[in-house]
């Protein structure tokens, strides 16, 4: 358990990055409100999920992780959560079936509504406003009654994960997930990919392997591995206030999680040292990534480290690189030298998605999936170079039909972008892209396979 630390320790620490709410007396109410709900996630599950992200740090797995730049309002909708679900489930199979190790599955899911934000205002002409933080804070329209820092949202924001999560929960342990519906899982609009034939080939193989077993007296049916899979949720430990109020003791162990979700990161801009963010989440359980850009020294994320893990529990902490395609191969190194020196047990992930934004010709915010690609090439080629496993990829994708990223198999181009350019904040990979990215990590996962053996010698 953290030394002098309490939910509210946070509060006596440097704050960047978080909203100013008028009504002091409207934020207390809201959050002894969301301190009196259930808790969305249980300790048990925030602990099953560190013991399956240490087998990754030690190499014996691989970390999923993905969803919505910023889960919002508008757009939820069974269908919406299903779909993400479902792409996800088929990068795990690709990835599965490639690597040859488990696939650890995390949303971003179910609670990931705030976003940092350069200025806490924005002007437009003579206008200005508070800057949009997210769903769960204000509204995205430009106009006062909108941009109002609004405590109550909180509630809806709980109340929108907690009927994500009891979706997703039926997903993952009712049978959708279960391998025999392998095939179902391809969406009807990436029929026109490539790599949606490729799925259909490796769901063959899957299915006949499951006639196989049954011939031999194994019922795929009856074996819960093949019928249900894990899923975890995770989002960004970014509103403090709402982290706070979910937070709770484990009646069994006394240590404190945030029942929030599963996994809780730090960003780039708030894992400084002395932040109010570091200090929050160095006293919960759960299992923690740490955002990690170009700015970030070796010296600085080893203190981090220290701070935030210093029993070096294994599955504790996740190391999320954001370097961007042309600096990764450069600026990563440097810390994964450090992190081994020293001997801290990580896991290491990929963010390809947050140093390769670009404005396009057309105006639109974008990312270009040969940048994207080239940052997990680079990813993979330090890891091997380094001796260390590759151990995960972090990306803002959606199960549905948008044209926000261009490139990829089905040629998104600068001037498609406005068809279906329907995110809150930034380009998400569409499902057809999500699905060719894991054919592509998948490629290398077997090159790392391929040589396991002679490391392990």
């Amino acid at each position: 358990m953290a030394q002098n630390w309490s939910p509210d320790s946070w509060q006596r620490h440097e704050q960047r990055h978080l909203p100013a709410y008028a009504d002091a007396a409207a934020l207390a109410e809201a959050e002894a409100t969301l301190g009196s709900f259930p808790p969305l996630v249980f300790a048990g599950e925030a602990r099953d999920l560190t013991a399956q992200l240490a087998e990754v740090s030690a190499g014996r797995g691989f970390l999923l992780q993905g969803g919505d730049c910023a889960e919002s309002f508008a757009e939820f909708h069974p269908d919406t959560i299903r779909d993400t679900f479902r792409v996800l489930l088929q990068m795990a199979v690709v990835l599965t079936f490639a690597g040859k190790l488990p696939v650890v599955k995390v949303g971003r899911m179910a609670g990931q509504f705030a976003k940092p934000r350069s200025s806490d205002t924005e002007t437009q002409g003579s206008v200005t406003l508070p800057s949009y933080f997210g769903d769960n804070v204000n509204g995205i329209a430009f106009s006062a009654e909108a941009r109002r820092n609004d405590p109550q949202r909180m509630i809806r924001a709980y109340s929108q994960a907690a009927a994500t999560l009891n979706l997703l929960r039926a997903f993952a342990g009712g049978g959708y997930a279960n391998l025999r519906q392998v095939h179902q899982w391809t969406l009807d609009f990436m029929g026109r990919s490539p790599w949606a034939d490729k799925f259909r080939t490796i769901a063959d193989r899957i299915g006949e392997a499951l006639d196989f077993m049954q011939a031999c007296g194994v019922d795929p049916g009856t074996v819960p591995q093949l019928k249900s899979t894990a899923f975890y949720t995770s989002h960004e430990a970014l509103l403090l206030p709402y982290e706070q109020a979910m937070t709770r003791r484990d009646s069994l162990t006394g240590d404190w999680y945030d029942t929030s979700a599963h996994f809780l990161w730090i960003g780039d801009r708030t894992r400084f040292v002395g932040s109010a963010h570091v200090e929050f989440l160095r006293g919960v359980d759960n299992p923690i990534g740490i955002k990690c850009g170009p700015s970030l020294e070796p010296d600085a994320l080893l203190r981090l480290l220290d701070t935030l893990n210093p029993a070096r529990r294994p599955g504790r902490i996740t190391l999320i690189s954001r370097f961007g395609h042309d600096k990764v191969e450069a600026g990563l190194p440097r810390l994964v030298r450090a992190v081994s020196r020293e001997g801290h047990p990580v896991v290491w992930s990929c963010d390809p998605m947050h140093g390769n934004v670009i404005k396009a010709e057309s105006g639109y915010k974008t990312r270009p999936f040969d940048r994207i690609l080239a940052e997990v090439r680079g990813f993979f080629a330090v890891h091997r170079a380094e001796g260390t496993h590759a151990g995960g990829i972090h990306i803002e994708m959606t199960g549905q039909d948008v044209t926000e990223c261009t490139g990829g198999a089905i040629a998104i181009t600068d001037e498609g972008l406005a068809d279906r350019y329907h995110t809150h904040c930034d380009p998400r990979l569409n499902a057809a892209q999500s699905l060719e990215l894991a054919f592509l990590i998948a490629e290398m996962l077997k090159l790392e396979a391929a040589e396991r053996p002679r490391n392990a010698a």
